[in-house]
């Protein structure tokens, strides 16, 4: 019998590169590379070449596990799914319904995204569903919508990149997190543009920089204010386009008049000079763009921190313009869609706020309920999970590994130990998994159909290609089933393409307006860019709306069309550093690794490049510590204690230490981090916290 290969997308990052996907006779799949979908053009990396392994049963979960005696042991789908909606429903009944929790995850499809929060909200009744992906982008959101009135990662697609003049990359090293992207920069400077890469390390991103700007963790607000200050003081404001495109400018003039260089520089670490040509090279190519990534967005302040770089390009007319503009690139696979269609705790549906009586009326009319019957805006995911235990006393959990990717995780495993019930679905048995009391088995992106929407607004359909394992399910079964012994008969189709029908209703009219798209459409178009409305009067046989791939050339999503500087001033981080403390912690991500590892840790190939945990230092604080390369470092902050090998390299600030945080036990970087929350966006501080180190001696 021929194998038939089916075009889809990688299960990893936000590129979600194009790829090929083949059952062999003797079993197994194969994965290769589709030249023709042009955000990777052919190119993967090496978690999405090998991606195919996390298929194999041996190292995914194929039958529901239930606790007995203290251990997980295998039931049956009927025994296990009982159990969960009996102590779901239990728990409501005692202690009412926001008792119950939702943690959802940003690799889940927009499909499976939008039953959750359906789920959550219908089904269950509670207002207490977040997701991981809060701890992602939420700060880049928050700073957009009050500067755009529209959150959206790029508001260009990536091939805009190598036509502009000049990139600041902040806080990515995306030569590692999504290397295949790397490309569009390169090419960005063989067409004589200039890439600046803002870092606390000279990661492989910034080796291929034309210019290196290396700021002290948690200062990069006060970099974006000091050369908004240099762009004004050296008359390069764009008047016009301030008068004809923005408001606000003069409060967030005198704010950043108020950080001159020097004083920048103090704060910073970052030379004089190097302001100057930034502001220099930014400012005299016709086009220019600003990106930021995690660096700059996890943080206490991340929401002005990019309020911050938008305002640099908004004074430099550099934004809703050709070629240029502020865009944000998103880490998680659905990042994007993930907060698009409700398992974000203040959204609905077509990224409609839960608290506008409005989109209220609309989605539950969709839904076919009474609008005062949905629960208003619950917690924040930090705020969620610090909640378990106590307020919350029962949670369902779909695809996120809080245990190893949240802030003071052990704290956090903590909680989750200590809940009546914990609920998981999930492919592999993850840290987060094993303390559950019912695990169920659920299909993963190659066995399943639905659609993801990439860091470029662009909504892809990942087909399925390959027969799950007979014990495995879709989410959007398990969801199906509980609402059904919940007493919601109703509601929640199995299919995808019918659950995206729905979802296509639900977000009509919205700023995420999916009403145009059609599976059919991303079929035949490999993608479409939302806002892509369906206009219900169009005549048979008109043409339909090509989506958007470029926003805000005509006009800014905001009530006059306007953008919105919002003046913000620097201050310090969460937790400077003391005499205890002395050193600065910041965390990321390796090239063969992704996020918490769960699913990455299990393919040989890449724990082969990448074994395990290392804490990277400056040969000068080594020296001062007396570590040698390979020596086991205790690295110490308020909330905890993680041990892993050193790594001495002259690519690292002498007062900053860095972690990767792929990895559980000893070496889990989060049991350091800081849940120091941002006021607007409630993003945790992962990027900066006060640590010690101590030296333990040769690893042995």
């Amino acid at each position: 019998m021929e194998s038939t290969s089916t075009p889809t997308h990688c299960p990893y990052c936000a590129l979600q590169c194009g790829m090929t996907v083949t059952p062999l006779p003797q079993g197994g799949v194969e994965v290769s590379e589709r030249a023709d979908f042009p955000v990777n053009r052919g190119a993967l990396c090496g978690k999405g070449r090998t991606a195919a392994q996390v298929l194999s049963p041996a190292v995914r979960l194929t039958a529901p596990l239930v606790r007995s005696g203290g251990r997980l042991v295998e039931a049956s789908w009927a025994e296990a799914l009982d159990r969960i909606a009996e102590r779901l429903g239990s728990t409501r009944e005692e202690y009412g319904a926001d008792a119950l929790g939702v943690f959802g995850g940003g690799g889940l499809t927009n499909e499976k995204a939008y039953a959750l929060g359906k789920f959550a909200r219908v089904a269950l009744g509670t207002s207490q569903i977040d997701y991981n992906g809060r701890f992602c982008m939420s700060s880049a959101a928050a700073a957009g919508m009050k500067a755009f009135g529209l959150d959206r990662g790029l508001p260009f697609p990536l091939e805009d990149i190598p036509r502009t003049g000049c990139v600041i990359l902040v806080g990515s090293n995306l030569a590692e997190t999504m290397p295949p992207s790397l490309r569009f920069f390169s090419e960005l400077r063989e067409n004589g543009g200039t890439l600046i890469v803002v870092d606390p390390r000279r990661t492989r991103t910034a080796e291929q920089a034309d210019l290196h700007l290396a700021p002290r963790p948690g200062t990069d607000l006060a970099l974006a204010l000091g050369l908004l200050h240099l762009v004004i003081a050296e008359g390069r404001t764009d008047e016009a386009y301030i008068q004809e495109r923005t408001t606000g400018w003069e409060e967030a003039r005198a704010a950043a008049m108020a950080h001159w260089p020097e004083y920048v520089e103090r704060i910073t670490g970052v030379p004089v000079p190097q302001l100057r040509e930034t502001v220099r090279l930014f400012c005299e190519p016709e086009s220019a763009m600003v990106l930021t990534a995690r660096g700059p967005e996890q943080q206490s302040k991340g929401t002005d921190t990019v309020g911050a770089w938008i305002n640099l390009c908004l004074a430099t007319g550099r934004a809703g313009r050709p070629l240029s503009g502020y865009g944000c690139l998103t880490g998680q696979g659905n990042g994007q869609g993930g907060r698009e269609h409700g398992q974000k705790a203040d959204q609905l549906p077509g990224y409609r706020k839960l608290d506008d009586p409005a989109a209220r009326r609309h989605v539950a009319g969709v839904w076919g309920v009474d609008p005062d019957s949905l629960p208003g805006p619950g917690r924040s995911a930090y705020e969620l999970l610090d909640a378990l235990g106590s307020d919350i006393r029962a949670l369902l959990l779909m695809g996120s590994n809080p245990v190893v990717s949240a802030p003071r995780a052990a704290h956090i495993e903590e909680r989750l130990r200590s809940l009546d019930f914990l609920a998981v679905a999930d492919v592999v048995l993850s840290e987060t998994a094993e303390l559950a009391d019912v695990v169920l088995p659920v299909t993963q992106w190659a066995e399943e159909t639905g659609t993801t929407t990439s860091l470029e607004g662009r909504v892809l359909l990942r087909r399925q290609a390959v027969t799950p394992p007979p014990g495995v399910r879709s989410d959007l079964y398990v969801l199906h089933e509980l609402a059904a012994r919940l007493g919601v008969e109703k509601g929640f189709p199995t299919d995808p393409e019918e659950v995206f029908g729905e979802l296509r209703r639900a977000s009509a009219g919205g700023p995420a307006d999916y009403s145009g798209i059609t599976y059919r459409r991303l079929v035949e178009e490999d993608g479409v860019f939302w806002p892509c409305p369906e206009d219900p009067r169009r005549p048979a046989g008109t043409a339909v709306h090509p989506g958007t791939p470029r926003l805000f050339l005509d006009r800014f999503a905001t009530a006059d069309g306007r953008a919105r500087f919002v003046a913000v001033t620097h201050r310090a981080t969460a937790e400077e550093p003391d005499a205890d403390y002395p050193l600065l912690l910041t965390t990321g991500r390796v090239v063969s690794q992704y996020q918490s590892g769960a699913q990455t840790r299990r393919v040989a190939e890449l724990n082969t490049a990448a074994p395990g945990p290392f804490v990277e230092l400056h040969p000068r604080l080594a020296a001062r510590l007396g570590a040698a390369d390979g020596d086991r470092l205790a690295v110490v902050s308020r909330r905890g204690r993680a041990v892993a090998p050193a790594r001495i390299t002259g690519t690292i600030r002498p007062d900053t230490v860095f972690m990767p945080f792929h990895w559980p036990g000893e070496g889990r970087a989060n049991t350091l981090t800081n849940p120091a929350l941002d006021p607007t966006s409630r993003m945790p501080e992962f990027k900066s916290c006060a640590v010690r180190v101590e030296v333990l001696g040769p690893e042995e």
